[in-house]
């Protein structure tokens, strides 16, 4: 993670005197940057998070009036809102803490420690291991699209090669006939045009990287550059 990072903390918690505390202490840490967004409710929480794609990390009491801590994480989640989450309780619950991990809850701190480093480190390291564990899917999703491509383009390589020797036998005939004029011109330009097929046809047989770029609108096309 960047030094000059900014992490979007998006707190949801009742209280407003406490929320400015956690803001006041988090303004003050010496580990990281961080822009605090608070919601009093778990319902405009959600809705927040929802609608703000920047959010890293969502801090929140669990004991709220309404929607709690729980209900608040079931629905992020029925959302497919992909950020973390960090509890805050008045008090260490053995049996809360197991069911909110059970659930996916990132980690479960003490309202008493936001006054010492343990909160914005622990943000930090939640953050880094949400963004490494983003990094790491989207590589095996890459690696499993490329074998899905290198698979399709060996069978059409395979399909294609039969055609282009035919092809390539009948520009080695015609190269012999057509010496000079415009028949000769236009049995290069067949010759350019075959080594270019014949090489895109080799790139694409030895991809070995899932790249794309853009081509018309929303349609993407493999770079063989």
């Amino acid at each position: 993670m960047e030094q000059s990072d900014i992490i979007q903390v998006l707190f949801i918690e009742d209280n407003g005197e406490f929320a400015k505390l956690v803001k006041l202490f988090l303004d003050r840490a010496e580990e990281g940057k961080f822009e605090l967004h608070w919601k009093n409710n778990g319902r405009d929480g959600i809705e927040y998070a929802d609608s703000e794609g920047s959010i890293d990390i969502i801090l929140m009491d669990y004991f709220l009036p309404g929607l709690n801590g729980l209900e608040i994480t079931r629905a992020l989640q029925e959302r497919k809102i992909d950020v973390p989450v960090i509890f805050l309780t008045v008090n260490k619950d053995v049996g809360l803490a197991v069911e909110v991990m059970k659930l996916g809850v990132a980690d479960y701190l003490v309202k008493e420690e936001i006054s010492s480093p343990i909160l914005p480190k622990t943000i930090m390291g939640v953050v880094e291991k949400h963004r490494l564990q983003k990094e790491v899917a989207e590589l095996e999703i890459r690696k499993r699209r490329l074998e899905a491509m290198q698979g399709l383009i060996l069978k059409i390589a395979s399909e294609v090669e039969t055609p282009l020797e035919s092809m390539r036998n009948i520009v080695d005939e015609l190269t012999k006939i057509e010496k000079q004029g415009k028949g000769a011109k236009y049995v290069d330009i067949i010759k350019d045009n075959l080594v270019r097929i014949e090489s895109k046809m080799h790139k694409l047989k030895n991809l070995k990287e899932d790249k794309t770029i853009k081509y018309i609108k929303d349609i993407r096309m493999i770079d063989l550059s």
